[in-house]
């Protein structure tokens, strides 16, 4: 359950600030180049003291946003959702400073990254089983709303790991996806794309719900360590 976990307790608070999903007829749903952070929401949760600072750097023409994690955890969200379904697609470039040493994907303790891009799924409880309905009126009594149905998570992890996608030591629902490992490519700007749907397909092995948000986060809270991360820009697409 969410529960357990104040950073998926994020989640649940991110998906009460953003928009419904807005219709779009062209192939490019969001095209970001972070000229400013407007379109975004910045989500700081309550029970953790210090937040991730979220500013736009310029270098020239060019624009970035930059991210600043000390022994901390914060992130922002794309303000409208958008339909997976007719844009299964997302791709970006992205660049950190370095990884966290005692960070593991594989551990509560080391559940830390210094950035990572969420899918956000949201809760529909029309298409929802018994046991659903169930496990997210429970949370949605404690919280007031429902929290997310499930996320992606696109990693760049602390270290190598033998697979692509892990379940989070935390919640089930919340599937980590590793597009960098280690330190070899820190420093470096690193172009990522991906596919949504077939993530999700091998992720959860079934369909994933249509409705869905774009997150950025930065966290070192459980390590207490440091980084500096930047995103050039997020493009979500059919």
């Amino acid at each position: 359950m969410y529960i357990l976990n104040g950073k998926l307790i994020i989640l649940i608070l991110l998906l009460l600030i953003i928009n419904p999903v807005l219709a779009q007829e062209n192939d490019v749903f969001l095209r970001e180049d972070f000229g400013d952070l407007e379109d975004w929401k910045p989500l700081h949760f309550k029970k953790i003291e210090e937040h991730t600072e979220y500013s736009i750097v310029k270098e020239g023409n060019e624009s970035y946003l930059k991210a600043e994690s000390r022994a901390s955890a914060s992130g922002i969200i794309f303000k409208v959702r958008f339909s997976v379904l007719e844009y299964p697609k997302v791709k970006w470039r992205w660049k950190v400073s370095n990884v966290f040493e005692k960070g593991n994907a594989k551990e509560k303790s080391g559940d830390d990254y210094p950035l990572r891009i969420y899918i956000i799924f949201k809760y529909d409880p029309e298409n929802a089983s018994f046991g659903q309905k169930a496990k997210y009126g429970f949370a949605k009594s404690f919280y007031g709303e429902y929290p997310p149905h499930s996320t992606l998570n696109y990693i760049w992890a602390n270290r190598q790991h033998d697979e692509r996608v892990l379940t989070n030591t935390y919640a089930e629902e919340a599937r980590m996806i590793i597009m960098q490992s280690g330190a070899e490519n820190a420093g470096k700007w690193m172009e990522q794309e991906v596919n949504i749907l077939e993530d999700y397909h091998k992720a959860f092995g079934e369909d994933p719900p249509d409705t869905a948000s774009v997150a950025v986060m930065s966290d070192s809270d459980n390590t207490g360590e440091s980084a500096i991360s930047y995103i050039d820009y997020i493009e979500v697409y059919r």
